[in-house]
């Protein structure tokens, strides 16, 4: 699917200052399976989660958004981090309505998780004044122990750039983008990992979208929230009281799979399902074995 038939799937909602983008797919048949919250990770959006909405809302109802800033939301020239983040999800609970949901979370969603969780376990996360009840997480590839990252390069010069937009002369293009995303994925010729060239295109260009190419080095400060915090964001999610799952692509080059076992083993209740032969987006690379998994965890 490309970023303009995805953007005729949702719609655009007022959070705040921002106008954020909302996938609501309603479950295909009739279920009491609790609905689905999804969080995208950086520098992408929820157009990585298209390839399995099909099996994922075929007996849930599906909430994907896009963060502020990402996506085809707004994307002002401002400072963003995991606070405002979590604030955008909050607003987007209250738009859709959703008090009792499974959180699903990927990448940079996995810290915004991590404030929610917090928020929750403190009687801080409310939608309409009463209580969210999250039942289950999902967790896959993100960088929950930072200090086990491996972040590339282009990382590494985003983070140490002035926290500023950049010049449209400067800015990556889509195509330059793409290949920086197939190379956080499992390598080319692995047989479990096919990324569809039009998904892979869709994330670049959703990245691109609205001049937010240019917003990445403000973007990426959610490394330094990620840094400063992490007693607050990964102890909630180690000790958050909802069931927990992960699911991790094995290959993946920057948020390693030792980080899955690692939490497996401070969370030792916790399933665990590593995807062999699989990078940093096992919704792009491998659709079909990343739904049976989340879904396997979730309807077990």
């Amino acid at each position: 699917m490309n970023l303009d038939e995805w953007s005729q799937r949702g719609d655009r909602v007022p959070v705040g200052d921002d106008s954020v983008f909302v996938v609501d797919t309603p479950a295909a048949e009739r279920t009491d399976a609790a609905p689905l919250l999804v969080i995208h990770g950086f520098p992408t959006s929820s157009v990585d989660w298209a390839p399995v909405l099909p099996q994922l809302s075929a007996r849930r109802r599906v909430v994907l958004f896009d963060l502020p800033g990402f996506g085809l939301s707004s994307k002002h020239d401002r400072p963003y981090g995991i606070a405002s983040a979590a604030d955008a999800t909050a607003g987007v609970l209250e738009q859709t309505g959703l008090r009792e949901f499974d959180l699903i979370t990927h990448d940079m969603g996995d810290t915004v998780g991590g404030e929610l969780l917090a928020r929750d376990m403190a009687g801080e996360l409310t939608v309409d004044g009463k209580a969210v009840r999250i039942r289950h997480r999902i967790l896959t590839n993100g960088s929950i122990y930072l200090d086990m990252a491996q972040l590339t390069d282009a990382q590494h010069m985003l983070w140490s750039a002035a926290d500023a937009k950049l010049s449209a002369e400067i800015g990556p293009s889509a195509e330059q983008l793409a290949v920086s995303l197939r190379e956080t994925m499992a390598p080319q010729g692995t047989p479990t990992s096919n990324p569809g060239p039009e998904e892979l295109l869709a994330a670049a260009e959703s990245i691109c979208h609205d001049e937010g190419a240019l917003l990445l080095p403000r973007l990426i400060r959610y490394l330094s929230d990620r840094r400063d915090n992490e007693e607050r964001f990964t102890g909630a999610i180690e000790n958050h009281p909802s069931p927990l799952s992960i699911v991790w692509g094995e290959l993946d080059p920057i948020a390693v799979v030792a980080m899955a076992h690692k939490l497996a083993q401070r969370r030792t209740d916790a399933g665990l399902t590593v995807l062999e032969g699989v990078g940093h987006y096992p919704t792009i690379e491998a659709p079909g074995a990343f739904s049976a998994a989340v879904l396997g965890h979730l309807d077990d």
